[in-house]
Order: structure tokens, then sequence, then C-alpha cells
């Protein structure tokens, strides 16, 4: 098993930058990816970044050039640095992590989401 645990949402003025993190304990180890996903009131889910174990990193065209998805291994936390906001970034982001049990089956891994606000 594996909980993620998300922080550091706010609110910020566009143009401006946010950090959020995401921890991950219990079978860490497990763990082959971890990414970020968002949702706005009334839209879809949508994947914003991934990072797979190998490091290796894919954005949404959207925020290409803006945001950055990064991993630090030894604190088991995954961070999204966001840059140059916009109010179209406004949305809950939940962080994702995919891995495999000591049966080899994938399991998907969600956090609770942290609320991220750009005003105009």
């Amino acid at each position: 098993q594996v909980q993620l645990v998300e922080s550091g949402g706010g609110l910020v003025q566009a143009g401006g930058s946010l950090r959020i993190s995401c921890v991950a304990s219990g079978n860490t180890r497990s763990i082959n990816a971890m990414g970020w996903y968002r949702q706005a009131p009334g839209e879809q889910r949508e994947l914003v970044a991934g990072i797979s174990s190998f490091g290796s990193t894919n954005y949404a065209d959207s925020v290409k050039g803006r945001f950055t998805i990064s991993r630090d291994n030894a604190k088991n936390t995954v961070y999204l640095q966001m840059n140059s906001l916009k109010p179209e970034d406004t949305a809950a982001y939940y962080c994702y992590a995919k891995g495999t049990n000591n049966y080899g089956i994938l399991n998907d891994y969600w956090g609770q989401g942290t609320q991220v606000t750009v005003s105009s």
C-alpha cells in the first residue's frame, strides 16, 4: 500500500509561482511512476505532469515551459514547480502514483488533492 499526501496549494496572483509537494509513504519502493493531475470545476481530470522511476518527464501542452516536475527519492517526495501561473491553472491538484505490489499487480494511488487558485 502507498499513501500520498499533498501540500503547498494556495492563492496566488497571475504571473506568480507556487510549488506543491507530494510525500509518499508505505511501500514506496513499489512505485514505478508518479505525477500530478488537476481538475477544475466542470472539467474532467487531466494529467499535468508525470515522472518515471528513471527520471523521464512529460507535460501537458498547456503547462510546458511553465511547470517543472521533479522528485527526491531519498525523501519519497515529488514536486511540481509552477511558474507564470494563469487563472486557467486554477484547479484541485492531485498527486498520483502507479506501483507494482509484491505479486506483480499494478495499482493506482491518489492523494486527497490540494487547491491552487490563481487570481487575475
